[in-house]
């Protein structure tokens, strides 16, 4: 399946009721836009002009002011498909789905990655997922990485989705993973607050910056010790950028197990045992799992609880180091 994204142009004159406002207010009544989640998602992707320059969420309007906005179209060759990949679903209505995703499936299309993620198993098994601006992501409002496993919620309508999306935005989603990592820590729990952005190199990887980045924090609580070099540790989020944990593991001198891209395949090929280092380095996911997972459902506003084990894998391997 071949994705194609083009744009839509619409304009947008700011008359003496919606003066003196944010543009990203203004912008969610707009018919075409129709929420305040997507109008800021469009100021992200510098796609609110004003006079052909970008502007930001926090603009505030004026009278006269005209804005050009390029509204994504999304479409494919081909529709985007349903794939029947078992899913292990712990809840479903009309309005949500949670689901525990294993490793190493990928959450939904990409360049690489076409078909048969998790994304075509929900277009199986559920026909109506909310859409947004984009085709190839519906029903989406958070990601975990091809090769961590653990809990997802997928929203089944617009009206879900923006009610999910404000929860993440506000940081009251409750989401807590497990880690295996290399090494022991110096402290039995702690906060790390970075700025994140690209590697600056390694254009796959995150990095902590001093200057530039968007806020990460993550919450770090030791669970337990091995012998052989080991630590088991909870990492709850109070953002959600892409790789956090991972960066803020890795960056504090403990990588994630079998995380090739921050540097664990080094400790690996430092082990004694070679049967561990053989079994490690043949993992095709990395020893991360989302395990807790807690938000305010949209409609009832009752807040649900989930929590998964982590697969054998992980479990076989934490009784093997003796954690």
């Amino acid at each position: 399946m071949k994705l194609v994204e083009t744009t839509e142009t619409i304009h947008l004159t700011i008359e003496d009721t919606v003066q003196n406002q944010r543009i990203d207010k203004v912008l969610s009544s707009v018919s075409a836009i129709g929420s305040r989640t997507q109008a800021q998602y469009l100021i992200s992707r510098g796609a609110v002009l004003l006079k052909g320059k970008p502007i930001k969420a926090s603009h505030i309007t004026s009278l006269g002011e005209t804005f050009e906005i390029l509204i994504p179209i999304v479409s494919s060759e081909a529709p985007l498909s349903g794939y029947d990949i078992p899913l292990e679903i712990l809840f479903e209505d009309e309005d949500v789905l949670v689901v525990n995703k294993p490793a190493p499936l990928v959450v939904h299309p990409s360049h690489g990655h076409t078909d048969k993620t998790l994304v075509n198993a929900l277009v199986f098994h559920a026909k109506n997922l909310s859409m947004g601006f984009a085709e190839k992501r519906p029903g989406i409002v958070h990601r975990l990485d091809k090769e961590t496993s653990g809990l997802l919620v997928i929203a089944k309508n617009n009206f879900s989705q923006e009610f999910l999306a404000h929860q993440f935005k506000e940081r009251s989603i409750k989401r807590k993973y497990l880690a295996l990592v290399y090494g022991h820590f110096k402290s039995p729990q702690g906060r790390i607050e970075t700025l994140l952005n690209r590697h600056p190199v390694q254009r796959k990887r995150f990095a902590s910056h001093p200057t530039n980045g968007k806020v990460a924090i993550t919450h770090f609580k030791v669970l337990g010790e091995s012998i052989r070099g080991f630590s088991l540790v909870e990492c709850q989020l109070e953002t959600g950028r892409t790789h956090q944990i991972r960066v803020h593991l890795s960056e504090g001198g403990h990588p994630i197990v079998a995380d090739s891209l921050y540097g664990s395949d080094g400790r690996a090929k430092s082990l004694k045992s070679g049967v561990l280092r053989k079994r490690i380095m043949e993992m095709d996911r990395i020893c991360l799992h989302a395990k807790e997972l807690g938000f305010v459902h949209p409609k009832t506003r009752e807040t649900l609880f989930f929590e998964v084990d982590p697969p054998s894998d992980i479990l076989d391997l934490k009784k093997e180091l003796g954690l």
